[in-house]
Parts: C-alpha cells; structure tokens; sequence
C-alpha cells in the first residue's frame, strides 16, 4: 500500500534563474540536479530551468558549471506547491581552480618504470573535501597514497567508460596530460560510497565528463612555468556552448616541454589535443563525441645507492650522458595513445537517463634502454666501476662464499677518482665499440650496443551502458554494464644501431639453439626499425556488471550494490624462443575467472549539519594480467597457484558542517588477500651444486602468490572560517599497513634448460614478510594551514607539513629458508645467528619529512574578461628526502649479503628515490 501511495504522488515543478554574481547576467548551459536523484537539467540561455520531482519533505539542489563554485540549496517540496526559487547566483572560482593546474609526477611515481614505486599523483583533483586537497597538493610530493592503496583500487572512468588498464589495473595518467582544462568536470565517490556510474573500487570513483555542452562558453589561454617535471607549458582551450542547431563543441591543444627537468637529464615533451563535439538530436537525445591524443616523452632519472649519492648529490641521474655536447638520456618512455569515444545521452523520461557509449583506444608505450652483448656494461654506476667492489673482495683461492674477504683500499681509490672524472655515459665509447676499421677509415661493423625500446602496442575496443532512474520519491536505481577487448602487442624495437651496420638475435649467454630468439628465422641481423628479442600478444576480455539501490529517507539513506565480472586471459607466442620451443610460439591456454562483489551503506542524519555513515564491501577481483604468466617475454607458462584476490573493507565517518566549521572523521579497515606479484632481477649464490646448474649465481624471474595486505587507519580533516577573510585547516592520516600473510616465492631459472631441459621452477618456500611494513606511502600524514582571501580577489596560503612511517620495499627472497643454505655445500651457514640475521633483514625506515607549501593568486575581471595569476612555492626550506626505495636481491644468501654490508659500503645494497627540492610554479589564465 505505502509503494502504491508513492507512485500515486503528484509531481512539482520546481523554477529558477541562475545568474553570475560579479555581472548578474544569466548563466546558460549550467548543470541542475536534485540530489540523490536521476533529474537534472540544464538552463538555458535566460539561465531558466524547470524540474518536475515527486515532492518530498526535504531535497538539495546542486548547480553545477565549469569555472563557478557549486551551489548546494536545501528546500522542502512536501507541500504539494509548485516552487519557484527565484534568482540564484554563482560565484566564480577562478582563483580556486589555478592550484589544480599543476599536477607534478617525479619519475617513481610511476608504477611501471620500477619495482618500489606507486602512483600516488595523477589525480586531476578538485574535490573541496580539505582531506583530499592536502592528500594531492601537500602530501602527494611524498607520495602519500590515500589508505595506503594504489590506483589499482580506485576506479577512474571518462564519461561513463573505466579508463583502469587491463594490463595491470591502473590507469595511464599521461593518456590525459595537458588536459587540465577540458577535465575539470568530475564527480568522486571515497571509498566504498555509492556511485552512478559503476560499482566501483575499495578507494572510490572518479568520474569525468566530457560533454561539449555543459562547458561555459568562451576562450582561455594558460602560460606556466615550473622547474619540476617541465620548465614551460602553454595551453588554449575554446567552448562554443550549445547553438540554436543544436551543435556545441570544445577545443583544447597545449604544450609542455623541458630539456631539463628538476633531475639532471630528464627531458620532456609533450603535445596534448582534445575535441569534444555534441549534437543535440532532441530534447530526449544527444550524441557526444570525444578524442584526444597527447603525446609525450619523458628522460627517466636513476634510483641510487647511498654510496653514488655520497659521490653525487641527490640530484644525480645515471642514465645520460653527452652526445656532441647535449645531455642524451637512454631511458625514455614514449606514450602515444589516442582515444576515440562516441556517447549517446538518452533522457527516457523526466526520471530516467540511459547513457550509452563506444569506445576505441590504440597507439603505443615504448619504455627504451641500451642492449649489449660481448662487451661491458655501459652503466656508469655498474658496481665494479664503484669504489664499493674492491671495499669487499672475497679470497678467492677460499671460495666465494668462504666468508673471507680483504679490502683494497687503493684500487677502491682508483675507481672513485674513475668515477668522478666519467660519471654518465659515455655515448661516444659506445659508437667506437660499433666500428671496425677498413680501408677508407673506421666503417660500421656489428653493433656491440644498441638502443631499443620495450614496446606495448594496445588495442583497446570498449562499449558500456548506465541506467539511472528514480522509481518512487525515496528509491532509486543505476545499474550498468561495460565489456572491453584487449589485444596487446609486446615485442623488443630496435632504435638505434649507435654506428654499427646490425645486431645479432641472440641471447649471447647461450649457445646454439638457445640462444636463438626464434627458431623459425635463426641468426638474423636486425637494424633499426626490427622487432627481436621477444614477440608476443596478449589477448583479453572483461565484462564487469553492477546494479545499486538506494534509499532515501528524512532522517536515513542507505543503498546496496552487487557486481559480477567475468575475465579470459592469452597469450599468443610469435617467436618460437630457443629455450622454450615447445612452450613459446602459438596461444596458451586460456586463463578465466568470475568474480562477484557487494557492498552497502548507511547514513543517520543526526541533524542538519551532522551526519554519520557507514559503508563496507566485500568482492573478489580478477589478478591483472601482468600477473599471469610467469615469463610471458619467452614462454606462455602460468603461474602456478594463480587465482582471484578476496577483498573486504569497512569504514565508518563522522561529518560536521556548518557555515564556518566543516568536520570530518573517517576509521577504515581493509584486508586484501591472495594477490601476486612478479619481478626479474640477477641473484648472486642462490643456487646450489644440486640445482642441476654449474654456477651459484643467475638471472631468474620471481613470482609470489598468497601475499595478503592489511590497511587499517584513521582520516582527520578541520576546516574553520576565522572570519570572512581567513580559514584554518588541519588535516591528518593515521595508517598501519602491514602484509599479513607469508606468501609462496618461486623462482625460475631459464639457464637451466642448457642443461638437457633440466628443471626451471623451484619452488623457495614461504618469505617471512608477515608484519613487514608495506613500502611506497607515508603511513602518517598531517597539515596545518592557514590561507586569506581578500575581497578584492587576491589570496594567499601556507601550509605546514609532516610526513612518517615511511618504509623501503624489501626483497621476499632474502625472507626464505634459502637465504641461510651455503651454495657451496647446501648446509646452513656457519656464522649465520638469530640476532644477526635480524640485523641484516631489518626494514629500514625512512627519516620523517617536514615541508612547507606556500602559494597565492590574483584574478581581475577587466570588461567581461578574466585575469589570474598563480604562483606557488613548494618545499620553501629546500629539504632533501626519499620518498621511496627497493632493496636489491642480488645478494641472494646471507653471507653475501652480511659481507657487503660489513664493508661499510656495499655493492648492492638498498636503492632510492628522491623528492624535489625547493621547487616554484608560476601561471598565467586569461579568458576572454
């Protein structure tokens, strides 16, 4: 009876007129929605709109536009009277949108270039929560990650479409670099919160929309300058706003670019163009359609060890070198991956929205490096160029792991003065080493050195749709689903010949048939252009389905979602490897997984401005498919053991807002169990004489499986009106994120197959990681900020911060019973003890990092136009500090490792990252 009385409810219209205050002209194409709901609309170009909604004791309305500060109006429609709001006025956001044009990635932000790192930045934020402005813009320079969870668990999403990668779960930020302007329309959900647009993830969605009409009309023009990751920017965007045809569209194009960033030889470009097209086809239905393409390069900077960096500085950066007296970087990443995305808006009724949309993504990722073979390392920091490699030498008539070792303090000396007279590399050695000498002079010969890239060429195809709609005045409905499509070519490109004529396609540590990159087209001599090495694909489909209710009553919402996805991973061979001929050409088997998930949520309104909720998930995933297969470069072998991640969370907040004070309180849980991890590195001693293999020491891939996360913490943020002009904020984090599970490692030894296919895998046992701290984020946060705004539109803010826990990522071999087993003879070490073992497999902790941020603006409006200027200082004092780093696990056994660390300075021991300096950042808008 009570549902047959709601739907029998009559509806209101509910008017307005929104205008700007600074002009009092109206405010056309401004998004209006009543909250909770699926009803919206957008003014038109008197700034009028008109809603019909079921009436209902209390309801908020939201004004939404590019450029303005959200307007939230509370009003009552239970008295069955039509309602007109009169005029509302939009205040401009100017000065508060110029922070969010600097978004600063140092090069271990970057989850793909190196094993310890995270991506922590990328957040295109402007959320106005306090807690998650000082997570980007103060805390994010010491790569603080929200929770303790990396992207992989956050769900970002373009106009309704997930943008995470297949491939490893993450989305690729710099796909979208230079866009600032054109992105700023985005919706968020923290945690486990509802969203209308996907189930989402542990960390919450973010949501961008793209569509041409809800941009304010008009033209702007940036200019910045910075001395981070670029030195100059300049981008120009124009919205047309929607015209009598019914056409609307938005264009951006940018520019950034370095030839040296903050770390030595880090150079950067990057071209950004966007287009965003609408066609309203009805007042029911619009087509939107989207590209953008942003190209980029970026020179890459070298974790070091603290013996380069006594040598060095902080700001050193072994991958370069000159090149006819300009810095050359070896490693580049190169991203070029356009995107396409066709979306069609369809408004059922005035309570439900179907928006559909297709989209295609392709291009390529080149990750470059230089290639060798019968010649020496070209790594200026290769450890027997280091002082550190005569500071530990073993006696060798002893054996290797005799325990014995005498220093030789003067060579140790003739290669620190080596060092510092050629500390980069050097480019015109390597072109030498490519020459022979012929009758006319030197000529090129066979490439000892060349430079190639690691490249992913990804075709992506995806379609989705999203249902919203309004059933009764308190129940709503979003349900969706998205299927994408992956093929994605891997393959080893080749460059550049640096002066020689070609290069072999061989593993030159093996002979014969081995050493053969593909059987079927032996002994090729490649060139520039080639592909060799490695070449395979990797296929892959996803479907992912959600449904949600929600519920909302006067003094109570709560809501429910569940999900199901579906996921089948291949690979596709198309070298057929000297190694693995059997294993490496043609398709694996398919690897499939179906998962589920549900979570749900509660809200009390304890009053007006008090609120509390709670919110808890549980759901498995899918592994990402870079954790599938164990070696996918050479063979198509799957990890043993391999199965879905079981995820459950829980969080529950306090919220207080009022006029001056906003409050928020926030205690989470979150277990996450049964996920993998693969890595490759080279392990000196980690084989015994029974492991079928002449030498002790190899080249092996390493695949845990059963490591389990446990992330529990509190989130603080205050945020006080002093008076009209000043603001106090004070916001903290509070984490312990731990792995709560001692997970299984596998080693594999491809040399081992030299041996008449002997055994590959073995298996290490279990690496006592079991309350070790996860490494990658500060596991406490706080900032204490205090910003003025005058009237006359200029502000200024400074923030003090502090940042703790922050931990190194150790290396899970040195964490197996292996470690203490003597190569020479399988027995324990004789000197190896409790105490000392403990020493030795200590975590290290990070020293804890003070900072301080100051920033300010000024914006005029001079005859319809806007004005602004930004500028920021951040790390005023200048502190140098790491923010990340990884051990090395090429001391594979504990007496290696315990005689390079009683050196004093060891060979291998732990690598970081280091954060920016004293840094600036100046901008420029103007609108017309």
């Amino acid at each position: 009876m009570s549902f047959t009385f709601a739907f029998a409810q009559q509806e209101i219209t509910v008017t307005g007129i929104v205008i700007d205050t600074r002009t009092q002209n109206p405010l056309e194409n401004v998004v209006v929605t009543v909250q909770n709901t699926a009803v919206m609309q957008l003014t038109s170009k008197a700034g009028q709109f008109e809603l019909h909604i079921f009436p209902k004791k209390e309801q908020l309305l939201l004004l939404r536009s590019q450029g303005y500060k959200d307007f939230l109006l509370k009003f009552q429609s239970n008295s069955g009277q039509n309602i007109n709001l009169g005029i509302l006025q939009l205040e401009d956001t100017y000065s508060d949108e110029v922070p969010a044009a600097l978004i600063t990635l140092s090069d271990s932000d970057f989850s793909d270039d190196n094993s310890s790192s995270e991506m922590t930045s990328g957040l295109l934020q402007s959320s106005k929560d306090a807690f998650m402005q000082a997570s980007a813009f103060n805390w994010g320079q010491a790569r603080f990650r929200v929770r303790g969870l990396d992207s992989e668990n956050g769900t970002m999403m373009l106009n309704g479409m997930i943008m995470n990668k297949i491939y490893d779960g993450r989305p690729q930020w710099s796909n979208w670099g230079g866009l600032n302007n054109v992105l700023r329309n985005q919706e968020f959900s923290v945690g486990t919160a509802a969203s209308n647009y996907t189930f989402g993830g542990i960390l919450g969605t973010q949501q961008i929309t793209t569509r041409a009409s809800l941009y304010r009309k008009g033209t702007s023009l940036t200019f910045s300058g910075s001395n981070t990751t670029y030195t100059a920017r300049g981008i120009a965007t124009y919205a047309s706003g929607m015209n009598r045809s019914g056409w609307a569209y938005v264009f951006s194009a940018g520019k950034r670019w370095a030839d040296e960033g903050y770390f030595e030889g880090t150079n950067f470009n990057a071209d950004s163009f966007f287009l965003s097209v609408e066609k309203k086809l009805n007042n029911r239905n619009s087509l939107n359609f989207t590209g953008f393409y942003t190209p980029n390069s970026r020179g890459k900077n070298s974790p070091n060890t603290n013996e380069v960096v006594n040598l060095m500085g902080e700001k050193y950066n072994s991958y370069w070198g000159f090149q006819n007296g300009e810095k050359r970087n070896a490693r580049i990443k190169n991203v070029e991956e356009p995107l396409l995305i066709v979306n069609h808006y369809f408004k059922i009724d005035a309570k439900t929205n179907l928006n559909s949309s297709v989209m295609y993504q392709f291009g390529k990722v080149g990750n470059s490096t230089i290639d060798y073979q019968n010649a020496d390392s070209p790594d200026p920091v290769y450890y027997k160029k280091m002082p550190s490699y005569f500071s530990s030498l073993y006696e060798k008539d002893k054996g290797e792991f005799s325990g014995e070792f005498t220093p030789d303090y003067e060579n140790a000396e003739k290669n620190r003065i080596s060092f510092l007279a050629n500390p980069q590399i050097d480019w015109n050695e390597l072109y030498f080493a490519n020459q022979k000498l012929g009758q006319n002079g030197f000529e090129p010969a066979k490439s000892h050195y060349v430079l190639y890239e690691d490249r992913t060429d990804d075709r992506t195809f995806a379609i989705n749709s999203n249902l919203n709609t309004e059933i009764t005045p308190n129940i709503s409905f979003d349900g969706g689903f998205t299927f994408r499509k992956l093929k994605s070519h891997n393959f080893q490109y080749l460059l550049d010949l640096l002066g020689g004529a070609y290069f072999e396609d061989i593993d030159a540590f093996y002979k014969g048939s081995l050493s053969q990159s593909d059987l079927q087209h032996p002994n090729r001599e490649v060139r520039k252009g080639d592909t060799y090495g490695y070449n395979y694909n990797l296929l892959a489909s996803t479907l992912d389905v959600f449904t949600q209710f929600k519920f909302i009553y006067n003094k109570t919402e709560f809501y429910l979602a569940q999900s199901y996805s579906m996921s089948d991973y291949q690979r596709e061979g198309l070298y057929q490897n000297g190694l693995y001929s059997t294993t490496s050409l043609g398709k694996s088997d398919k690897v499939n997984f179906e998962n589920f998930g549900f979570k749900g949520g509660f809200t009390y309104k304890i009053s007006g401005k008090q609120l509390l909720f709670f919110n808890a998930s549980h759901l498995t995933r899918a592994p990402s498919l870079r954790n599938i297969f164990s070696n996918s470069r050479l063979n198509n072998s799957i990890v043993d053991g391999i199965e879905s991640e079981n995820i459950s969370t829980a969080e529950a907040n306090y919220v207080y807002r009022s006029p001056k004070l906003k409050l928020r309180f926030t205690a989470y849980y979150t277990l996450i169990k049964n996920t993998s991890k693969s890595s490759f590195f080279y392990a000196e001693g980690i084989f015994d004489n029974g492991a079928g293999y002449d030498a002790t020491d190899a080249f092996v891939s390493q695949t845990l499986t059963h490591l389990d996360k446990k992330n529990t913490g509190a989130e603080f943020s205050f945020e006080y009106q002093l008076s009209a002009t000043f603001k106090a904020t004070l916001c903290a984090a509070y984490g312990n994120y731990v792995y709560s599970s001692n997970p299984n490692v596998s080693i594999t030894n491809d040399a081992n197959l030299a041996k008449d296919g002997m055994q590959t895998t073995f298996d290490f046992g279990r690496a006592l990681l079991k309350n070790y701290k996860q490494p990658g984020t500060p596991q406490q946060a706080y900032s204490l900020g205090l910003e003025y705004r005058d009237p006359k539109f200029w502000w200024i803010a400074a923030n003090v911060n502090y940042v703790a826990e922050s931990y190194i990522d150790v290396s899970p071999i040195s964490r197996t019973p292996q470690f203490y087993i003597n190569p020479a003879n399988n027995f324990p070490f004789s000197e190896a003890t409790f105490e000392r073992g403990n020493e030795l497999l200590k975590q290290e902790k990070f020293d804890p990092i003070s900072l301080l941020n100051i920033s300010g603006g000024k914006s005029w409006r001079i005859h319809k136009k806007y004005i602004g200027v930004f500028a920021s200082v951040n790390n005023v004092f200048d502190t140098m500090y790491k923010t990340g780093g990884f051990e090395q696990a090429r001391n594979a056994n504990f007496r290696a490792l315990n005689q390079d660390v009683s050196s004093g300075t060891p060979s291998f021991g732990p690598k970081y990252y280091y954060g920016y300096g004293r840094t600036y950042f100046l901008n420029l808008t103007i609108g017309l």
